[in-house]
C-alpha cells in the first residue's frame, strides 16, 4: 500500500508542477502584465518602472521559479484592482466555497447513491425509467438556468428560502441543490451500471441462496464493490464543483472564490485569477489522489495496477 501510496503521490506532485507552469504563464498570455498595471495611456519610462520594480525585465524561467518559492510560501502578490496580498483575498473568500461545494456534494451522494441503487435492484420497471429520467433531465438542464427557475419558485414565489447571499444558513440551500444536481446524473448512473454488474457475480448469487437479507446483499456485498468507480467520480466531481463554481456564486451572489473569479476576469486581475487557477487544480490534484487511496483501500487488487 505504502508503495502505491509514494507512485500516486510521485504522479501528482508532476502534475501539479505541469499545472503551476501553465498558471504562471497565465500572466504573460493576456498581455504585457506590465502595462495592464501601469494602463495603456501609462508613459514609457512608468512601464518600464514597473516592469523593473515587478521583475518582469527577467528570463521567464528566472521569474517562474521565484513565483513558485513565493507560492509555495503562500505569497502570491498583489491583487491589481484590490490592493491587498492576494493569499489575504482568497483565504476570506474560499471557505464559502468549501461549504457550497461540500454541501453539494453531500446532496449528490446522499440522492444519487440510493437511487442507483434502487433503479439496479428493479432494472426495467417503473422504478428505473423514473430514475433515468431524472438523470437525463439532470444532464440537459444548464445550472444557470436551473439555478434562476430554483430561484423563482422558492425565493420570489413562495419566499422560503433567500434568494442570494449568506446571511443565513438557508442561503446555501439553493445553490447546494442546484451544484448538487449537476453531479447527480453522472453519480446515479455509474452507480447503477456497476451494482448490476456486481448483482450478477457469483457470490452475490451464493448470498442469495444462503438467505442473508436482501438489504445486508444489497448494501454491505454488492455496494462496497460497485462504489469503487464512483469513488473516483465523485472525487473527479467535487473537483469541478469547486472549480466551476463561479456560475453558481455569481446567480446567488456568494462571495466566494467563484465569485472572486469572476470579479478577477472582469477587472483584468491577473494576479489574483492566476492563484484561484493554481489552488482549484491543486484541489483537484489532492481530491483524485484521496480518491486513489480509497479505491486501493476500498479494492486491493488495484494496488499492482
Amino acid at each position: 500500500m505504502l508503495k502505491f501510496i509514494l507512485s500516486k503521490l510521485g504522479l501528482a506532485a508532476l502534475v501539479a508542477l505541469t499545472v503551476s507552469f501553465f498558471s504562471f504563464m497565465l500572466l504573460f498570455m493576456a498581455g504585457d502584465p506590465a502595462i495592464a498595471i501601469a494602463g495603456h495611456e501609462a508613459p514609457p519610462e512608468a512601464i518600464a518602472a514597473i516592469r523593473a520594480q515587478y521583475g518582469f525585465d527577467k528570463p521567464l524561467l528566472t521569474q517562474y521559479a521565484e513565483w513558485l518559492m513565493r507560492a509555495l510560501s503562500g505569497d502570491f502578490g498583489m491583487s491589481y484592482y484590490f490592493k491587498v496580498p492576494v493569499a489575504d483575498l482568497i483565504a476570506d473568500r474560499l471557505p464559502v466555497t468549501f461549504i457550497v461545494g461540500s454541501l453539494g456534494m453531500s446532496f449528490a451522494l446522499i440522492v444519487a447513491i440510493p437511487m442507483g441503487v434502487i433503479a439496479a435492484a428493479f432494472p426495467n420497471t417503473i422504478i428505473d425509467r423514473i430514475a433515468l429520467t431524472i438523470a437525463v433531465v439532470g444532464q440537459a438542464i444548464p445550472s444557470f438556468w436551473f439555478a434562476l427557475i430554483l430561484i423563482v419558485i422558492f425565493a420570489v414565489n413562495l419566499g422560503v428560502v433567500p434568494a442570494s447571499g449568506t446571511r443565513v444558513w438557508t442561503g446555501y440551500i439553493l445553490p447546494m441543490v442546484v451544484l448538487g444536481y449537476y453531479a447527480t446524473p453522472a453519480i446515479m448512473r455509474l452507480t447503477r451500471a456497476g451494482m448490476l454488474e456486481v448483482l450478477n457475480a457469483d457470490y452475490i448469487r451464493t448470498a442469495r441462496a444462503k438467505g442473508l437479507n436482501w438489504r445486508i446483499i444489497m448494501f454491505k456485498h454488492a455496494l462496497r464493490n460497485a462504489i469503487i468507480p464512483v469513488v473516483s467520480l465523485a472525487a473527479v466531481q467535487l473537483g469541478f464543483m469547486f472549480g466551476g463554481s463561479v456560475i453558481v456564486e455569481t446567480i446567488f451572489a456568494l462571495h466566494g472564490a467563484g465569485y472572486l473569479a469572476w470579479e478577477s476576469i472582469s477587472r483584468n486581475d491577473l494576479p489574483t485569477l492566476q492563484a484561484l487557477i493554481l489552488i482549484f487544480a491543486m484541489l483537484y490534484i489532492v481530491f483524485t489522489f484521496l480518491a486513489d487511496v480509497l479505491n486501493a483501500w476500498l479494492d486491493p487488487r488495484l494496488r499492482s495496477a
